[in-house]
């Protein structure tokens, strides 16, 4: 109901916004949870045998699983856009600019949902590959779906919401972001930081190749990042993963490596917090909280990618300690760091999961002149284009010696499972980045539409220009509330593996297009390594593939969705 008697979604005789638009797009959920009842059965027919849902057929019929793992994505993304409006309804704040963003969202969607899923630039997903006919895509087919679906996503629309994008530039985000007060001070406090002491460095840091300078990681510690989630026993602030994502969204719109110089220490915290001894919480918690030791994660293999049950690199257990043999790759921040979370196979007669051990496995920090200083480790950068501010590494280890006690858990074996209790915290940080990275996209590319000038006017005054703005802001406030979920979920104790995945999944893809199309603002320009959306560009590029390629995420969500 309004707040205070107010009718917050009156419009006037010539305002894009749909008359009662809450109401319209409350209506449409049912619909589209129809369609994607209908594709769920359809693939889990493709997918089942002798009763039960086959990895292989999942395999072989891969576009119709992913396809799915899509549709699920869109609609409960509607689902949560539906709840952002309804609670800022509530609260008197669902005002214009939210309005437009909500039936646009709806408006896109819904079509896309009917017409074709873009899951990237070169494939698209339509019902139809997932075994649905036109007739029963006909759930659509309502009054008010075919009303947003006509009118939700006009040109009106999007030019009005750019005019009150610019008269509210001085807003943190386009429209309510819907956290609470503490949460939105949070925000604050780090958008700040990254306007004075990251945005001006970040471009320089990038295109030099250079770490990210240690004073800005004592600034960090000091804010208490690498201790926002770690429990006040052990030293850190106990905060929400919402927290988490709003300080991941902010330092990642200053400079992705900022936003992600917290995700090792929140990967390990994690992994120490669900699977350490209570010895090994009270020595590694409280240093990691206050970034007296800065941790690195050292899963992947060169010939293993995703595929972590199949992991070479072996422990073998000699008195009190383990001698590790095997290379890693792309291991990121390798060499300044102090501790490596480090999988390797304890059981040489498995070949899959069940043999993996997790090691808490200290070495001493290089520099420059010498990155891995520490006795049976040897490790060479991997150049890359983009997410420069930590370096990529290969890792060689040669007897490279653990201490027993630095076991994680004190028992061997549990390493792949301990490893898959981080992936939904890893996963939701990981969509924050991807936010943090679209909305420094749209920062510079609608900067840019202001400032530059062809044919006599503002690149923003242009209709195609301004509608790339548009989308920008109306997809990034969908995988923010896709996230701000996700993270709630957790927050309460929920498994949240498929709503993190879908968050993940959503939001690089955001960020991707979002970059693209600021790049595409900049004209030729944009191609120019001097101008910052050439590194947004790179940088967003790396979103759709690690904590998961896109293809790995589609695949879990789907197994989840049909198991």
């Amino acid at each position: 109901m309004p707040h205070d008697g107010q009718d917050m979604t009156q419009t006037t005789p010539h305002s894009p916004i749909l008359p009662d638009v809450l109401t319209l797009t409350g209506a449409a959920i049912a619909p589209a949870e129809a369609v994607l009842d209908k594709a769920k059965a359809s693939v889990r027919a493709l997918c089942e045998q002798d009763g039960r849902v086959s990895g292989g057929l999942i395999e072989q019929h891969q576009g119709a699983a992913h396809g799915l793992a899509w549709l699920a994505t869109y609609v409960e993304s509607l689902r949560q856009m539906q709840a952002w409006a309804t609670r800022l309804q509530a609260d008197g704040k669902f005002g214009e600019i939210e309005q437009l963003l909500h039936q646009i969202a709806f408006g896109e969607y819904l079509w896309q949902i009917y017409g074709g899923i873009p899951m990237n630039q070169g494939e698209v997903v339509r019902l139809q590959d997932m075994g649905l006919t036109q007739d029963d895509a006909r759930v659509l087919m309502t009054p008010e779906v075919m009303q947003l679906c006509d009118n939700g996503n006009s040109q009106a629309a999007r030019l009005r919401l750019v005019v009150l994008m610019q008269e509210q530039s001085a807003n943190i985000t386009v429209g309510a972001s819907g956290l609470d007060e503490e949460l939105e001070m949070i925000r604050e406090q780090f958008r700040r930081y990254a306007v004075e002491k990251v945005e001006p460095h970040a471009h320089d840091w990038h295109l030099k190749d250079e770490l990210i300078p240690m004073e800005i990681i004592e600034d960090l510690a000091e804010m208490g990042v690498f201790g926002l989630t770690i429990p006040e026993e052990f030293g850190g602030f106990g905060l929400s993963k919402a927290s988490m994502v709003v300080v991941s969204e902010e330092l990642s719109r200053g400079y992705i490596g900022v936003g992600s110089l917290g995700t090792r220490s929140e990967i390990a915290a994690e992994l120490i917090l669900c699977g350490g001894t209570d010895a090994q919480k009270e020595h590694w918690l409280p240093k990691l909280a206050s970034a007296e030791i800065l941790p690195t994660a050292v899963f992947t293999e060169p010939n293993t990618g995703s595929d972590l049950g199949s992991l070479r690199t072996r422990a073998v257990k000699d008195g009190d300690e383990y001698c590790v043999t095997g290379n890693k790759t792309w291991i990121t921040h390798a060499a300044r760091t102090h501790v490596m979370t480090l999988l390797a196979r304890t059981d040489p007669d498995t070949t899959n999961h069940k043999g993996l051990s997790m090691f808490l496995a200290e070495k001493t920090p290089g520099d420059d002149a010498n990155p891995f200083p520490t006795e049976g480790m040897t490790g060479g950068e991997i150049e890359v284009l983009g997410y420069r501010g930590m370096k990529e590494y290969e890792l060689g280890f040669d007897n490279f010696k653990v201490k027993a006690e630095n076991l994680l858990g004190g028992e061997e074996g549990k390493g792949f499972k301990q490893l898959m209790e981080t992936f939904e915290s890893a996963r939701i940080q990981t969509a924050a980045r991807a936010i943090g990275v679209a909305q420094s996209a749209l920062d510079v590319g609608m900067q840019y539409g202001i400032d530059r000038k062809q044919f006599g006017k503002s690149l923003i005054e242009f209709p195609r220009v301004a509608s790339k703005l548009a989308m920008m802001a109306v997809e990034i406030m969908v995988a923010r509330q896709l996230t701000y979920f996700s993270a709630w979920e957790k927050d309460h104790g929920h498994r949240c593996d498929l709503e993190a995945g879908m968050a993940k999944l959503l939001g690089a893809r955001v960020a991707w297009a979002a970059a693209d199309n600021a790049l595409q603002i900049h004209g030729g320009n944009g191609f120019a390594t001097e101008y910052k959306v050439s590194r947004i560009l790179c940088d967003a590029r790396i979103l759709n593939i690690f904590e998961g390629a896109a293809e790995i995420q589609a695949q879990v969500i789907a197994r989840r969705l049909l198991g």
